[in-house]
């Protein structure tokens, strides 16, 4: 098992200083691990901790999630890729392989596309292609448009449960739920609306590096045609279907993610 160290990085003035989790050795081949909505760096950490030899990955948490700042603006997606590019500076990664669990591979693109030169790969896992035509994610808006403090912790166990195919152990859900809850009411409510009000397809364009898509097609909100999207629109893209995964594949089957990780890699190289 890879040791995971937990630091905090200050990006500079003007931005939030973010924790972010590290593994592996100095000198392997970085990636940045980018979470998705309400989730902390803690999403990843059953890949962080079987991290293999030859990786070297970081996983910061984003502006008011987790145990991040909490600034009072700047959730729309452009604002976290801005803040991954100052991340990776504050840090000293001058370029890696951008992975993007759910929606956090939203502003993962969003790097790829508008800074190509400090990306050399760019793996999505269960991320959209857009939200807008998802009736879970216009279920869930009406959940949270006038969501107050403190949260509801039922809300935010009803966030981690459901999204796997396979069941997972109720000690891990509930970590989930703590780290959602960590979140205040207004970063619910407007990292959602970035979401849903960003036009998320135009994100798609430009992306010109390496792309490896993986959906498992017990996804609970993201459906086949929505990743085709994805293929159609990235021109040097390839899609692997995992067959009884849900939402989450770097939860429910972290190994397979990171040996097909690794390939992706070698092939590239």
């Amino acid at each position: 098992m890879a040791a995971v160290a937990v630091h905090s990085a200050v990006l500079g003035e003007g931005r939030p200083t973010l924790p972010y989790a590290e593994a592996g050795r100095p000198g392997g081949t970085p990636l940045v691990l980018v979470h998705g909505y309400l989730d902390s760096w803690w999403t990843f950490e059953p890949m962080l901790r079987r991290l293999p030899p030859g990786l070297h990955a970081y996983a910061p948490t984003q502006r008011g999630h987790g145990d991040a700042d909490k600034p009072p603006d700047g959730y729309l997606p452009e604002d976290l890729a801005e803040d991954l590019v100052a991340f990776m500076d504050g840090v000293g990664i001058g370029r890696a392989v951008l992975v993007g669990g759910s929606s956090g591979g939203v502003q993962a693109r969003i790097v790829a596309g508008r800074r190509p030169d400090r990306v050399a790969g760019l793996v999505l896992l269960g991320v959209p292609a857009t939200l807008v035509d998802k009736p879970k994610a216009a279920e869930f808006w009406e959940s949270v448009r006038e969501l107050k403090d403190p949260v509801d912790p039922a809300l935010a166990a009803a966030m981690a449960d459901g999204l796997t195919a396979t069941p997972m152990g109720r000690g891990f859900l509930q970590t989930v739920a703590d780290e959602c809850l960590k979140a205040p009411a207004r970063v619910w409510r407007e990292t959602l609306r970035g979401l849903l009000e960003t036009d998320l397809r135009a994100t798609l364009t430009g992306i010109l590096v390496p792309t490896l898509v993986v959906w498992g097609d017990q996804d609970p909100i993201l459906t086949r045609e929505d990743q085709q999207t994805i293929l159609d629109t990235i021109p040097d893209s390839r899609l692997l279907v995992y067959e009884g995964v849900g939402h989450v594949p770097y939860w429910e089957d972290p190994e397979r993610v990171l040996r097909d990780l690794t390939d992706f890699l070698a092939d590239r190289a």
